[in-house]
C-alpha cells in the first residue's frame, strides 16, 4: 500500500475576528481537503508535544518518527543539504537571512523586504569574494529570497553557540554567545560575531544595495544567523521502515530533512517554496512518483508564509490554491493512504509558530471513517484519531497500510 504524506506548512491558526472568529481553514472553500477528511479518520496532532512551539525541522523529524530530542542538532545542516551543499563531517552550518538594519544595528526587516533571489544571490556571491577570516574557510550559499546558508570549515569549532537573529523586527542584532564552557564554543561565538560585523561592512557598500536604495527598496545590509549545527548520522527511512521514499518540496529546509533521512528529492520546475510556487506541478509529480516510491512526502510552504506575514486573506487564498491542486490526487484514496496535516500552526495574529495542535486526516482503503466532514482545526479535534503526537503518525500510517508486525506473542 502506497502512502502520500501531505504537509501544509504552518497551516493551523487561531480564530480571527474579521472573519467571524473563524480560522483561515474554516473560512476557506476547500472541497479536496474536505473530501480527504470526510473519507478518512481525523484528529489533531501536537508535532512535538503539547505546549511546545515546534521549529520546522524538529517537527518534521518527529512526524517521520525520529525523536527530535535525540537527533536534532540544529537547523543549519538541513538548510545546507536542501541546497545541495556537500556538507562534510566537522563543518559548522547555519541558516542565514539577509536583513535590513539601521545605523545602530537595529533590525528593520528580518527578511530585507523578502528580497528577490537575483539580488540575494549577488550579495551572497559578494560575501564569498570579500569576506576572509584567518584560520577558517567561510562559504555562503544562496537559497530562496532572503534565505541562505553559512558554512564555516576549520578546526576547533562547536555548534553550541547562540543565534544572532533576534527573531523580531525592532530589536538589535544579537551577539553570538557560547552555550557551554568549552574553548571551542567561545572561539566559535567570536568567529560568528566577526563574520557578522564584516558582512555588514561589505553589504553596506555594495552596488546592489545602492541600487535598491535608489529604487526605494529596503537594503539587505546585514546577515542574521541561526540554527548552528553539525551533521550526525541517523538511520535512513528505508532502513527504519522498509519504504522507498521521496520528497517533493520547494524550500531547501524540507529537501534537506528529506535528504538527511535518506529520501530521494524530486526536483519540480516551478516549485519555489514561495507564494508563486506551482502547486499543480508538484501534485502531478506526486502522482507520477507513486509508480516508483512507497512513500511520497509532498510539502507546501505558502500557508506558513502568509501566517508569518499576518495576512489571513492570503492564507485563505493559498489554502484554496493548494486545495485546487490536490483535486488531482484525491481519487487515489481507493488504492493509497493519503494523509493531510501540518508541521505546526502559524497564527496570523502572532506571525510566528505556536503550540496549537494541527489538524490531521488519513484516508484510504479500509480506513475506519469517522463523522468529521470538513478539514478544520475544531472539527478534526472531534475525530476518531483524537489527539496524537507527531511521533505517533508514522506507526499509525504503517499500520493502516498493513506494514507493521505484531508486538509480542
Amino acid at each position: 500500500m502506497k502512502i502520500v504524506l501531505i504537509i501544509c506548512d504552518g497551516l493551523g491558526d487561531r480564530p480571527i475576528k474579521d472573519i467571524g472568529f473563524r480560522t483561515p481553514l474554516e473560512a476557506s472553500r476547500k472541497p479536496s481537503m474536505d473530501f480527504i477528511a470526510a473519507n478518512g479518520i481525523c484528529g489533531i496532532m501536537d508535532p512535538i508535544a503539547p505546549g511546545v512551539r515546534p521549529g520546522s525541522a524538529p517537527a518534521h523529524l518527529a512526524i517521520f518518527g525520529y525523536n527530535p530530542y535525540e537527533c536534532y542538532r540544529g537547523r543549519g545542516v538541513f538548510e545546507a543539504l536542501g541546497l545541495g551543499v556537500d556538507v562534510k563531517p566537522g563543518d559548522l552550518t547555519f541558516r542565514v537571512n539577509l536583513a535590513t538594519v539601521d545605523g545602530n544595528l537595529t533590525v528593520i526587516d528580518r527578511r530585507a523586504g523578502r528580497i528577490g533571489s537575483d539580488d540575494s544571490s549577488m550579495l551572497f556571491r559578494l560575501l564569498n569574494e570579500e569576506l576572509r577570516i584567518p584560520g577558517v574557510e567561510v562559504y555562503f550559499y544562496p537559497g530562496v529570497e532572503h534565505r541562505g546558508v553559512l558554512v564555516i570549515r576549520g578546526e576547533g569549532l562547536s555548534w553550541m553557540v547562540s543565534d544572532t537573529d533576534p527573531e523580531r523586527d525592532g530589536a538589535s542584532i544579537s551577539m553570538c554567545r557560547p552555550l557551554d564552557e568549552s574553548i571551542e564554543a567561545r572561539r566559535t561565538a567570536e568567529l560568528v560575531n566577526r563574520i557578522s560585523i564584516d558582512a555588514h561592512r561589505i553589504l553596506s557598500k555594495s552596488e546592489v544595495n545602492r541600487r535598491r536604495a535608489s529604487e526605494g527598496k529596503l537594503q539587505a545590509n546585514a546577515i542574521l544567523v541561526r540554527g548552528a549545527s553539525f551533521y550526525e548520522h541517523v538511520s535512513r527511512i528505508d532502513e527504519r521502515y522498509g519504504l522507498k521514499a521521496c520528497c517533493i518540496a520547494g524550500g531547501p529546509l524540507y529537501k534537506g530533512v528529506a535528504r538527511y533521512l535518506g529520501m530521494d528529492v524530486i526536483e519540480v520546475k516551478g516549485a519555489t517554496g514561495t507564494y508563486e510556487s506551482d502547486f499543480k506541478a508538484k501534485v502531478e509529480a506526486c502522482t507520477r512518483s507513486l509508480e516508483n516510491y512507497d512513500l511520497v512526502y509532498l510539502h507546501f510552504k505558502a500557508t506558513d508564509l502568509a501566517g508569518e506575514d499576518g495576512n489571513y486573506r492570503r492564507k485563505i487564498e493559498m489554502i484554496e490554491r493548494i486545495d485546487d491542486a490536490l483535486y488531482r490526487i484525491i481519487d487515489r484514496v481507493e488504492d493509497c493512504i493519503i494523509t493531510l496535516t501540518a508541521d505546526h500552526s502559524t497564527p496570523c495574529s502572532i506571525r510566528t509558530h505556536s503550540a496549537d495542535p494541527v489538524p490531521v486526516a488519513i484516508a484510504g482503503p479500509d480506513i475506519r471513517v469517522d463523522d468529521v466532514g470538513r478539514f478544520e482545526e475544531r472539527l478534526c479535534a472531534k475525530g476518531g484519531l483524537n489527539r496524537i503526537r507527531g511521533l505517533d503518525l508514522m506507526p499509525i500510517l504503517l499500520d493502516v497500510a498493513n506494514l507493521t508486525h505484531k508486538y509480542g506473542a
